[in-house]
């Protein structure tokens, strides 16, 4: 099997390295890729907002599947392209992918299919902004509409500060946002693979998305995350498949715009239950990649399967029994004004660190062929261990071996965890 896989961070690295090990890949093409996936695949540069440069290079390398990793291209129709021209697709058609490029039809789709969510309401216009956090009181949550790269909600207690928010959502063009309730519980992220009729969940994992310890400071893409959750109820898989995901494919399939790919649900484990705080159309980053580090079932086989429509007779998924934590470096500035250009090293030692594996989010190879930062979020340390205590141990061990002027990460994924000090609301 010749696998495409679109995109160039360090969750398309991940994906990469979980195709490039399933024993019926001959081969893994990735557009545009980055130094990182350099090593294993064959990169190569193109648009992947272009559906049809897209289908063309599939077409060259006569591909087998094409897996698209980030949710742009897939907003965009990328997936329609290339399924119009002859090849199975894991990603959503662009009228499926508006469950993560709209917060709004996401909720339309939640309330018609019974899913349990939070409260929600609408607004266009500012005087709407105002009115629906009056209605819904604090603590404020304000989303904007459309695709923000995971900034772009808001969480405070402030009335001017959830304005300030609105106002900003309000200014983009079409602007639109959502106000919705606080929901209270930790947060739970559980992927779904669905081929458009039959749903196979994988293990949950955490994320963690403020950039500061603590929970502190501004929302980023994903600062870490691990697997597996032992704090998390039993049923808590088969529950989401049974009322959230499978519901969901369901009603997407009866609107007549099945979903194919990986359904991301984001949930929060409230004092009454489960409930969807947001559906995403494609694997998350960086729990994803924790999740990926513990799957020991084949995974281009099953993204095929996901493809092709033949997850209904695709045998039970395998996992390992250890722990995966995974710790972001991000550059100096990350989220506000990240800074760029500065050189990188130590990846080898970091490398070298047992059970580790250091993946590339924003890296490039600079005019003299030196490795430098080339985003907000630079590199994702994951750790394998036998439990989170040595996962953890591994994983920030290889961090401190890393060296990238300014750089900073989160000190605490996992911990919490570690020490048993989570529970769950009843």
């Amino acid at each position: 099997m010749k696998v495409l896989v679109l995109g160039s961070g360090a969750r398309e690295h991940a994906l990469v390295k979980a195709i490039a090990a399933d024993p019926e890949v001959e081969a893994v093409i990735a557009a545009p890729g980055n130094p990182g996936i350099d090593a294993t695949a064959l990169c190569v540069a193109v648009d992947i907002l272009d559906g049809q440069a897209v289908a063309e290079l599939a077409r060259q390398h006569a591909v087998d599947l094409v897996v698209i990793g980030p949710e742009a291209p897939l907003v965009t129709g990328v997936a329609d392209v290339c399924r119009s021209a002859g090849f199975p697709v894991v990603g959503p058609s662009a009228a499926a992918a508006r469950l993560e490029g709209s917060k709004s039809f996401a909720k339309e789709v939640m309330a018609a299919a019974d899913v349990p969510t939070a409260r929600a309401l609408v607004c266009t216009t500012i005087e709407q902004a105002e009115s629906a956090l009056d209605a819904i009181g604090g603590p404020h949550v304000v989303k904007d509409d459309g695709l923000a790269a995971g900034k772009g909600v808001v969480v405070t207690d402030s009335m001017d500060e959830a304005l300030e928010h609105a106002r900003a959502c309000l200014a983009k063009e079409d602007g639109c946002l959502v106000v919705e309730e606080y929901l209270d519980g930790p947060e739970v992220s559980v992927f779904c693979l669905s081929d458009g009729t039959t749903v196979v969940p994988l293990q949950p994992g955490q994320d963690f998305k403020r950039v500061g310890d603590g929970d502190a400071g501004l929302n980023t893409g994903g600062m870490g995350a691990y697997s597996p959750l032992d704090w998390a109820p039993r049923t808590l898989v088969a529950d989401v498949v049974e009322r959230v995901a499978q519901p969901t494919i369901d009603e997407m399939r009866r609107r007549g715009t099945p979903f194919v790919g990986v359904l991301y649900v984001g949930l929060a484990l409230t004092s009454r239950g489960p409930r969807v705080v947001e559906f995403n159309a494609r694997l998350g980053d960086p729990d994803g990649q924790a999740v990926l580090a513990r799957l020991e079932t084949p995974f281009a086989q099953l993204l095929h399967a996901t493809a092709t429509g033949a997850l209904a007779d695709f045998p039970d998924l395998r996992w390992s029994s250890d722990a995966a934590v995974v710790v972001v470096i991000a550059s100096a500035g990350y989220p506000a004004a990240p800074r760029t250009g500065d050189p990188i090293t130590g990846l080898d030692a970091a490398a070298e660190v047992p059970g580790v594996a250091v993946l590339h989010a924003g890296t490039k190879f600079d005019d003299e062929g030196v490795l430098v930062s080339a985003g907000g979020r630079v590199l994702d340390v994951v750790a394998v261990g036998t439990d989170l205590a040595k996962a953890r141990s591994a994983a920030y061990e290889a961090v401190e071996l890393i060296e990238l002027e300014g750089a900073h990460h989160r000190t605490d994924i996992a911990l919490k965890a570690e020490r048993g000090e989570i529970t769950v609301g009843v």
